[in-house]
């Protein structure tokens, strides 16, 4: 059976045939309903063709190529092909595979963090922090343990900024102290507390070995011991392989991953630290 037969991939994996060529292109965005059960898409709709790379402990022969088509199919690939094989050292093997997923996917189990405040322009960060606080906003970062990866943190704190946005070093009323890489828990937490710092922001990059979970969780288990309860200061981490809804488990206040925005951080800080929304005296 082909993937286009699929019977499961009838009514509900299949979207809606195009509305017809009289249809506005406003209509028809109404019209329109994201189907709740998709397979992914390759040349055809519901193909379900994937790309897929992984190493094997194994020196690169027949025999590692028959593994890794045999791993694709326990992964749902079927039918697979290997596309591409390469040494890895003497003992390893690079692959990548194509092939049609079996699995499907259900949007309606999907759970998303959603922002729960506003973006603020830097103007409105700038006056909601003076309006409210009287004071400036003092926020301290720095990358902890051995990950040197400062590029993260770098996009948030320095005036440079990142994708157009310039970053919390450009905002009048926050004072931003860089530590830099490979920053120790202790030093991080005496520099929070030397600058009395009303937010915290660790970047870790590397993952290995779950490394960036262990730093998160002995960063947050020592502020909460050198601070009085209810005085620790706001606790976020960013870096790619987090997960959003994960703050709680790791004992922080919020998460950011990859793509965040200096504008995005800006914000969060004041609806955290400053919660009621600047704007909302203008309207």
């Amino acid at each position: 059976m082909t993937p286009a037969q699929d019977p499961r991939t009838t009514d509900k994996a299949m979207p809606l045939d195009p509305m017809p060529a009289k249809a506005t292109t406003k209509g028809a965005k109404a019209a329109r309903k994201t189907p709740d059960i998709v397979r992914p898409y390759g040349d055809t709709t519901g193909d379900g063709m994937v790309q897929v790379s992984f190493t094997l402990p194994v020196p690169h022969d027949k025999r590692a190529e028959g593994a890794a088509l045999q791993l694709a199919a326990k992964m749902g690939l079927e039918p697979a092909l290997l596309v591409h094989a390469k040494p890895m050292g003497p003992d390893f093997t690079f692959f990548v595979v194509y092939g049609s997923a079996t699995h499907l996917v259900d949007l309606r189990e999907v759970t998303v963090v959603e922002r729960e405040f506003p973006l603020l322009s830097p103007t409105e960060v700038n006056k909601a922090i003076k309006g409210r606080l009287r004071r400036k906003l003092v926020v301290v970062g720095a990358c902890i343990g051995t990950d040197a990866h400062t590029v993260g943190i770098d996009a948030i704190l320095n005036i440079k900024g990142f994708a157009g946005e310039k970053g919390l070093e450009y905002y009048r009323e926050i004072k931003v102290v860089n530590l830099g890489a490979q920053v120790l828990v202790p030093e991080l937490v005496a520099r929070a507390r030397a600058e009395k710092a009303d937010a915290v922001m660790v970047s870790q990059v590397v993952t290995q070995r779950d490394a960036h979970i262990h730093n998160t969780t002995t960063m947050s288990a020592a502020f909460r011991e050198a601070y009085p309860a209810g005085q620790v200061p706001l606790l976020v981490v960013g870096g790619p392989r987090f997960e959003e809804g994960s703050a709680p488990k790791l004992g922080v206040d919020r998460i950011f991953g990859r793509g965040t925005t200096p504008g995005e951080v800006a914000s969060y800080l004041v609806h955290a630290l400053a919660p009621s929304d600047p704007r909302s005296k203008e309207k």
